[in-house]
Formats: C-alpha cells, sequence, structure tokens
C-alpha cells in the first residue's frame, strides 16, 4: 500500500474523485438496468423471465469482472485495473448502439458489465485505503452511499427521460456523463499496490475464505432486492401506481441518506450487529407492505423502509466481510462481497420470473420474506458475536 501521509478526515480530494466515478458508473448500470427489461418486452416480445434475463445478464458480467480484478488486485494494483476497465467500458458501450436482435443485447451487456464490475471493485478498493483504518465503517458507509444513490437517482431519471425519449437517446445522455466523469482520474493518485510491494498470484484465488461467512445472508438478500430492481416498473403498471412508483427509488435514497452518517460511525464504536440484524426486520416489513398494497402511497412508504433495510445492509455487510479478512486481502474481501451480492441480484429475476406467473407480482413481493427472514438466522449462525467487534477494538 502507498504510504502517502493522509490526514485523519474521509473527504480527501481523491475520496471525493472516487465517490463521484463510482456514482455515475452505479448510475449508469441501474439506469438501463431497470428499463432494459420493459425495452426488451416491447421490442423482441418476450416473456418476463426472458426479460429479466435481458437485464440481470449485466449484473453476471460485473460479478465476472469482480472475480478477475479481485484475483489480480495485489498484483496489478487496483489504479491500473480501474485504468483498464475503463477503456473497455466504452469499447463495449459502443456496442449497444448496434441492432442485431436480442442476442446481440444480451452479449453487449454481458461485455459493458464485465468492464464495469472491473471498475467497481477497483474504486471500492482504493475508496476504502483512502479513509483512515480508525474511521472504515464511517467511510465505507459514506463511499456506498455512492451506490445508493445513484440506484435512486439512475432510475428515477430514467423512467423520466424515457417519457419524453427513446431508450437509445437515454443511452447517449448517458454515455456522456461517462465521459465526464472520467476527466476526473488523474486526481485518483493513491494505489493499493507499489512495484516492491505488487504479489504476483501463485494461483487463481476468486474468493476471500473468512468473508464467506457473509454468503447466504448476502446472497439472500441480493435475491430479494432484485425482485425491486427488475419487476419494479412492471408491477407499478400492473397496479396502476406509474407515477408514485417513479419516486420510489427517491424515497429509498432518502431514507439511506438520513441514516448512513450515524449509521457508519455507530459500527465503528459498537460493531456491525446493532445495525445488521434491524436491517433483516425492516427489509421484511418493506416487502410485506409493497405485495399486499395497491395504493402509491403506500408503496413509498415500503420504499423508505426498504432503504433503512437493505441500504444499510450492504454497507454493514462490506465492513464485516472486509473486517475478518487480513488485511493485505482488502481488495479480495471487497470483491468477494459484490461477487456474492451480485450472484442474488443477477440470478434472481431469472429464478423469480419464472414463479411470476404462478403467484403474480404481489405474491411475489409477499414469498420473498421468507428468504429474508432466513437471511436474518443464516447470519446469526455464521457471524453472530463475531459482528459485535468495532474497529476501535480491532
Amino acid at each position: 500500500m502507498s504510504t502517502s501521509s493522509y490526514a485523519p478526515k474521509i473527504w480527501t480530494k481523491e475520496f471525493t474523485a472516487i465517490f463521484a466515478f463510482h456514482f455515475i458508473l452505479m448510475g449508469a448500470m441501474y439506469s438501463t438496468l431497470v428499463t432494459v427489461g420493459n425495452y426488451a418486452i416491447q421490442k423482441y416480445d418476450v416473456n418476463p423471465s426472458i426479460a429479466g434475463f435481458a437485464a440481470s445478464i449485466f449484473i453476471v458480467g460485473v460479478l465476472a469482472g469482480r472475480g478477475v480484478t479481485g484475483y489480480q488486485i495485489n498484483h496489478l494494483g487496483a489504479r491500473k485495473i480501474m485504468l483498464g476497465g475503463t477503456v473497455l467500458y466504452f469499447l463495449t458501450y459502443i456496442l449497444y448502439f448496434f441492432d442485431f436482435g436480442l442476442t446481440f443485447l444480451i452479449v453487449t451487456r454481458l461485455l459493458n458489465g464485465i468492464a464495469t464490475g472491473m471498475i467497481s471493485t477497483a474504486l471500492n478498493t482504493l475508496a476504502t485505503i483512502s479513509v483512515p483504518e480508525e474511521r472504515r465503517g464511517e467511510g465505507i458507509s459514506y463511499f456506498s452511499l455512492s451506490m445508493v444513490v445513484a440506484s435512486a437517482a439512475g432510475p428515477f431519471m430514467a423512467f423520466l427521460l424515457l417519457e419524453q425519449i427513446s431508450f437509445d437517446t437515454m443511452l447517449i445522455y448517458v454515455g456522456i456523463l461517462m465521459l465526464l466523469v472520467v476527466l476526473m482520474i488523474p486526481l485518483i493518485k493513491i494505489n493499493n499496490v507499489t512495484k516492491e510491494t505488487a504479489v504476483k498470484p501463485e494461483k487463481f484465488v476468486l474468493i476471500e475464505k473468512n468473508s464467506l461467512r457473509m454468503l447466504m445472508p448476502v446472497f439472500l438478500m441480493g435475491l430479494a432486492y432484485s425482485s425491486v430492481l427488475s419487476f419494479l416498473n412492471t408491477y407499478a403498471i400492473e397496479i396502476d401506481v406509474v407515477a408514485a412508483a417513479s419516486f420510489f427509488f427517491i424515497v429509498y435514497a432518502a431514507a439511506v441518506l438520513l441514516t448512513r452518517p450515524f449509521t457508519g460511525r455507530i459500527i465503528d464504536q459498537k460493531g456491525p450487529n446493532v445495525v445488521i440484524y434491524p436491517t433483516f426486520i425492516l427489509m421484511a416489513i418493506g416487502f410485506f407492505l409493497l405485495g399486499s398494497t395497491s395504493a402509491g402511497t403506500v408503496v413509498l412508504i415500503a420504499g423508505f423502509i426498504i432503504g433503512l433495510g437493505f441500504g444499510n445492509f450492504q454497507s454493514a455487510a462490506q465492513i464485516i466481510c472486509v473486517n475478518v479478512a487480513p488485511k493485505e486481502n482488502v481488495g479480495l474481501a471487497t470483491s468477494t462481497f459484490f461477487i456474492i451480492l451480485e450472484i442474488g441480484l443477477g440470478f434472481g429475476p431469472v429464478f423469480l420470473g419464472l414463479i411470476v406467473p404462478f403467484v403474480g407480482y404481489s405474491g411475489m413481493y409477499l414469498w420473498l420474506i421468507v428468504p429474508i427472514v432466513l437471511a436474518g438466522i443464516f447470519y446469526m449462525l455464521m457471524v453472530g458475536k463475531r459482528g459485535a467487534q468495532s474497529n476501535t477494538e480491532s
């Protein structure tokens, strides 16, 4: 790791540039993730399961990108991976503007997802090492807002834009934003390795084994949340709450923005358990409301509660994955967390799309309370008291 001297503060120029880059990258991801399914249904006349696959294949690509990145990050360095991923991103993004059918669209999303996974893992690693270790929980909580706010702003802007413009035109706007944020790359000078400390891996390593304690909780929560990303728009059309649903992710982000600053500090001082156990309960309540209503106001309340739940679960779970790993494997632990999460996010829509014809969208959201409860049970069994340790004690 670089030995640059950093003041004990979080919002340095580098951290801000890393945050901005990740925010736009995630905004680009979510803007297409929540709209491409409906686009595929309208343009190619496919069923919900295939449309869900067209959306979620991107996450599979992200998963592959993270796998390769986590393996090489202590050898090549996070900064070099960030630069390589950025070049690959734009080369694959251009493919969106060629229409050779549904299969070509799916392949394009897979390749662009790989580039996104490479960049995101590199940026998460750089963000983690750029904050003081004693404020790691707070720092990761702040940085993960880049994804949370993007997961709200991206879909919100996409829904608004698609009322006025085509899907292809929206892609142009997204591409321009990515080009602008790339101009901030020269501000990012920190790296997780130097020429002297770079270690060439002896064998392929996909995961940090110590972080696998969080396998089932992260996977099951990701599976549940994938239903919101992939099917909320279609569900809103079905129950006639499209106007309210367009603000769902804004309300979700507001809940996280209101709580992340102090939940991060609580994790540093008292350990993740104080935060993570309530997230399972809140998530279950949110899904119950979402699946049992046809009122726009209740949908928004559900969005706020799910934001309190899943939004804070993400940061707490990532902190646990990093804390249980050796210090030199921060990058691999970060990659492991996102690989698990994105397996749930990526494969969830395909599985859930198959059960929708039998239980409907509302029934799907109600049934998803079961894996949420199971996630809490698995956390208690696999992590339990280990999650009570604070960063000030470690």
